[in-house]
């Protein structure tokens, strides 16, 4: 299995983009202790370049082109943003410009606009929390975990409980120096909701990517008992079953897969461990 094939794939179906760049960690089921693994894999990536203004920020940090129409609107509500009188206005701008970050997948920046304009800490860590999952540059992605957990250690301060919200702090844990921290919090999240699927999932993703299959095969079934709809855990089921030898119903998977969804990337993906197989 080509690990850069799979990362193209995470992306492509809306899971962590870090997941391959991960410390390797041992998710013990049975004794729930956690041990470190080899190093994380060594992957190349792209420097992009940052600020901490949101009224210095730099398109060209981003990938693509933004057309000249919208690139004007931005402009537009920068300015006004700038030179607002007064906070309600500021508000309004700011809310305006993380829309359409949202609408470019400019992902950092409209998680800063969405700071500058909202109150809601959940809503801004979660803001966070998803330009964190997708940024590709390492450094990029710890500055954006720091801020996930910033305002989500706020949320589980006032609700211990949110389990969302400890579940994306948990994660970015995982991609840190103390990726067991990360691991111990998803653990306790199932421990305490054994069908919670964020949590079953990420602790499927993380045996997958420690090379565990036979572990994850048992997350992504039990979350599939409980959500069959899951195409994502369905597709991660399918390939941990490719690689722990039970090609036939992995083979039967992706053909199911196949045949209900209308994703081209996924299918894409299925095609090939079809032809794989």
């Amino acid at each position: 299995m080509i690990k850069s094939r799979i990362i193209i794939f995470v992306i492509a179906i809306i899971l962590v983009a870090v997941f391959f760049s991960l410390p390797k960690v041992v998710v013990d089921n049975e004794n729930e202790t956690i041990e470190k693994g080899a190093e994380a894999v060594d992957e190349t990536k792209n420097t992009e370049s940052g600020t901490s203004s949101a009224r210095n920020e730099v398109n060209t940090s981003h990938s693509g082109e933004i057309p000249k129409d919208i690139q004007r609107e931005i402009e537009r509500l920068r300015n006004s943003f700038s030179l607002a009188e007064n906070q309600e206005n500021s508000v309004i701008f700011a809310d305006s410009l993380a829309v359409i970050y949202k609408e470019l997948s400019r992902l950092d920046s409209a998680a800063k606009y969405v700071e500058l304009s909202k109150e809601d800490n959940e809503l801004i860590g979660n803001a966070y929390y998803e330009a964190f999952s997708f940024a590709a540059d390492v450094e990029k992605a710890e500055r954006l975990a720091v801020k996930t957990r910033e305002y989500l250690q706020k949320v589980l301060e006032e609700s211990p409980d949110n389990s969302s919200a400890k579940i994306k702090l948990a994660m970015t844990y995982v991609s840190s120096d103390n990726p067991m921290k990360g691991i111990s919090m998803l653990l306790e999240v199932v421990k305490e909701e054994p069908n919670n699927e964020e949590a079953l999932f990420n602790l499927g993703i993380l045996s997958v990517q420690s090379g565990q299959y036979s572990k994850a095969i048992e997350r992504f079934e039990k979350l599939l008992s409980k959500n069959p709809d899951n195409v994502q855990a369905e597709f991660y089921l399918a390939l941990s079953l490719m690689n722990n030898g039970q090609k036939s119903r992995a083979r039967k998977l992706f053909t199911e897969i196949k045949n209900k969804s209308n994703d081209e990337q996924l299918l894409a993906a299925v095609e090939s461990y079809l032809n794989e197989l």
